[in-house]
């Protein structure tokens, strides 16, 4: 009881990263039982925790292929922990609440707009319920256009499973896939129905329910979406053909294979071609992809779009002595601060995992360290194959990483803020600067 007084006295953000904590280790669990595993094949508690980490966090980094190691109610487990990772534990938790007649509080409120990113209070009961009908429209739909590429390889009942965990990867932004001998979607590079289908699933998912929820209301009328909606869908496209084009330019694949890569790097995971084979410039592309990452509100990480955006709208206001906006808007005056502090806690994370990665792994290379901590960061799964190979120290490390790139810097960097203000004020001083 004193336990719930004292979870009940937190701020949202620290009962946030408790919820996703305490989901990460139930998951861990669920992936040890006897049942969740194949006969003959042994799981160290470490990848047991690394995978569910990974799933939790929407990444997709994998220690264990899922395909070869768990039973099909393993396989379940994964996919609700992919599901609730996506969703969010906060937003979970309040639909769990509405379908059994309860009411959310005040508490409870303020503890999905902390989660979803969302400004206002008003409306969020019926927010978190349009979240869960988009999230099942859009997988089944995703499901059953799936269903009928890999129908073509496996029999009924196994396809459709595969299509499901498939769909409910995709949309989350995860890049798990349960087809075994971690192959991913190569098999499938040139298959123009299922890259497609599951592009959209990664789109949509990482664009955010509330951009999403803008455009139906719209009627996908561009004159009618707000300033976050447009940024949001402007950048999303434009780092999508920059990446595509550049992917293209390094890499020896289709046309249909940089498009797909380009959309997988925004924290998917995804891969139809080996990343093992790519070269320096190409890894170079997809590491700025993935920490660039999603958009807010949405199931992927990354710095998101939003923030990118901002950061270049206030370069472009100092070079030009002109005032930040766009789209006829003013853009907050506050905004390039809290953009410019979260690029900073980003880089710090990143860089400093690549050091510790490259002290404890010798034989790793700067650019594989370097893409495996920033994949890890932004929740993406793109590796280029040393994942499974790293030591317990690199993979706890990972593991850290993962969590703190799922709940943003920021808000990991606020678990130790307190409320009291400052009591002494100081007179403002003079700095150079550049």
């Amino acid at each position: 009881m004193n336990f719930i007084k004292m979870i009940k006295r937190q701020s949202p953000g620290r009962i946030i990263a408790l919820g996703f904590a305490l989901v990460i280790l139930l998951g861990s669990v669920l992936l040890m039982l006897p049942c969740s595993i194949q006969d003959g094949v042994t799981v160290r508690y470490i990848d047991a925790l690394y995978t569910s980490t990974s799933a939790v966090c929407v990444t997709g980094l994998i220690a264990i292929d899922a395909g070869d190691t768990f039973t099909p109610l393993g396989q379940f487990f994964l996919a609700a922990l992919i599901q609730i990772g996506g969703l969010g534990v906060t937003a979970v938790g309040a639909g769990i609440m509405l379908a059994i007649g309860k009411k959310v509080n005040l508490k409870g409120r303020t503890l999905i707009r902390e989660a979803m990113n969302v400004n206002s209070g008003g409306g969020l009961v019926r927010f978190v319920k349009s979240i869960f009908l988009t999230t099942v429209v859009f997988e089944l739909l995703g499901a059953a256009l799936s269903f009928t590429v890999f129908v073509q390889d496996y029999p009924p009942i196994r396809a459709l499973g595969i299509s499901l965990f498939h769909s409910v990867a995709a949309f989350n932004n995860s890049g798990f896939d349960i087809l075994g001998n971690y192959q991913n979607l190569i098999p499938y590079q040139d298959n123009v129905v299922l890259n497609l289908v599951t592009c959209g699933l990664i789109i949509f998912g990482g664009i955010g329910f509330l951009v999403i929820r803008e455009l139906i209301a719209a009627r996908l009328r561009w004159s009618k979406l707000s300033m976050h909606a447009k940024v949001v869908i402007t950048v999303s496209a434009s780092l999508i053909v920059i990446g595509a084009v550049l992917v293209k330019m390094t890499e020896d694949v289709s046309w249909m294979g940089a498009f797909f890569n380009s959309v997988s790097a925004r924290t998917a995971g995804f891969s139809t071609y080996p990343l093992s084979e790519f070269s320096t410039p190409g890894l170079l592309v997809l590491t700025v992809l993935m920490f660039i990452g999603a958009s807010p509100g949405s199931t992927g990480g990354g710095i998101k779009t939003s923030t990118f955006f901002v950061l270049l709208q206030g370069i472009k206001s100092a070079a030009t002595n002109h005032t930040e906006k766009a789209f006829r808007y003013a853009i907050p005056r506050d905004a390039f601060r809290k953009a410019a502090v979260i690029m900073i806690l980003a880089l710090t994370v990143v860089l400093t995992a690549t050091y510790l990665v490259l002290v404890m792994e010798p034989d790793v290379s700067l650019i594989q360290a370097l893409f495996e901590m920033t994949s890890a960061f932004g929740t993406v799964g793109l590796s280029t194959g040393i994942t499974v190979d790293l030591s317990d120290g690199s993979k706890l490390l990972s593991i850290l990483v993962m969590y703190i790139g799922r709940l943003g810097p920021l808000t990991i960097a606020s678990l130790w803020h307190f409320t009291r203000g400052e009591r002494v004020s100081y007179p403002e001083g003079n700095i150079a600067i550049g």
